[in-house]
């Protein structure tokens, strides 16, 4: 078995900082069998670890972003690249659902070389994610937070749509809050932002639909544990302050418009769960869900992490995704290239 992967965002060339060696070693541990690791993704070093390999053993290629044509929005710099990993394989397993939204070497053109198939993962996510596409029990809730509020935001249109309440919190409601004409101080905020979020506010009310805003957040001068931090209502957030996370009455609005769900899709945290001042509003959101007899999901990514951190174990919530974006992409309709390529066998 040859495994590949990715590991952050190093833009198409070697960086010490996202080499998979210690995945490598780790994957090692986990199955008490060695892991020979390539330094490359198709060079000299693959080459040679993959001629070495015998029956029941396994080989991890270096990190597959460190070669450009991987994410290439180039077809022909991609399919090379594809080329050329397609030839050190016999078949093609996807199973990083995490990555099947991305038009990329190893999730899409190395499918169209080989004879493929889905893995359990990706056959699993698929499973789960239907619920919230083909057979959605009413009402239906989306609870949208976190820092990357670009990865989310594009969704909320497709979203009003399909789910019966939005629920915003974290980074995610600061252009919502100053469409509405509120200040939102030195708070995370994309300027260009706010004028689609005035146009998912009246696209909502024309739908029929709530959008549930934070009504108070905790603020403070800078992202620190050491910062001091207050309550203030959303629409009295001081010019030098940031909010970094929704506050105790948010907190019980948002349990609130959960009780009472048939299905719940989670994505992204409330607030800066990774410092304890400012994780009690998706310590609500979470506890909401585990009181909830709702089917929940989790999107995966940062709010897969924040449960954990917070001390819930996946066992309590519907499913736990570990894909996003690719979550957030597929429960919308879109068509995924990673999910698509695979549809033929």
């Amino acid at each position: 078995m040859i495994v590949c992967s990715h590991l952050g965002r190093p833009k198409g060339k070697p960086d010490p900082k996202y080499s998979l060696a210690p995945v490598a070693a780790r994957l090692g541990q986990l199955l008490r069998r060695p892991v020979s690791f390539a330094t490359d993704t198709v060079g000299r070093s693959a080459h040679a670890v993959v001629s070495d390999l015998r029956p029941g053993r396994l080989v991890m290629l270096e990190n597959v972003r460190f070669n450009e044509g991987e994410t290439s929005k180039d077809d022909a710099r991609r399919g090379a690249f594809a080329e050329e990993l397609a030839a050190l394989a016999d078949l093609y397993v996807s199973d990083g659902f995490g990555a099947v939204h991305r038009k990329h070497a190893s999730v899409y053109d190395v499918a169209l070389r080989l004879p493929h198939a889905a893995g359990y993962l990706v056959d699993a996510e698929v499973a789960a994610l239907t619920h919230l596409t083909a057979s959605i029990r009413r009402p239906y809730v989306v609870v949208l937070g976190g820092a990357k509020v670009e990865d989310k935001f594009e969704a909320i249109g497709g979203l009003i749509s399909a789910a019966d309440r939005i629920v915003v919190g974290g980074a995610m409601a600061f252009p919502f809050l100053a469409a509405q004409g509120r200040k939102v101080g030195t708070s995370l905020l994309e300027p260009s932002q706010v004028e689609l979020a005035a146009g998912y506010l009246d696209q909502a009310a024309r739908a029929g639909k709530q959008i549930v805003l934070p009504s108070d957040v905790i603020v403070a001068t800078e992202r620190s544990a050491s910062a001091p931090h207050e309550v203030v209502a959303a629409d009295a957030i001081p010019e030098d302050r940031m909010g970094l996370d929704i506050g105790p009455e948010s907190a019980r609005s948002f349990a609130a418009s959960i009780h009472g769900a048939s299905t719940v899709f989670w994505a992204g945290p409330m607030g800066v769960f990774e410092l304890p001042a400012y994780a009690e509003g998706t310590r609500a959101v979470a506890s909401a869900l585990t009181g909830s007899e709702a089917y929940t999901v989790i999107g995966g990514g940062d709010t897969g992490a924040a449960i954990r951190a917070l001390g819930f174990p996946d066992r309590v919530f519907g499913y736990v995704s570990t894909g996003g974006g690719a979550s957030l992409e597929f429960i919308q309709g879109k068509t995924l290239p990673g999910l698509a390529v695979l549809e033929d066998e």
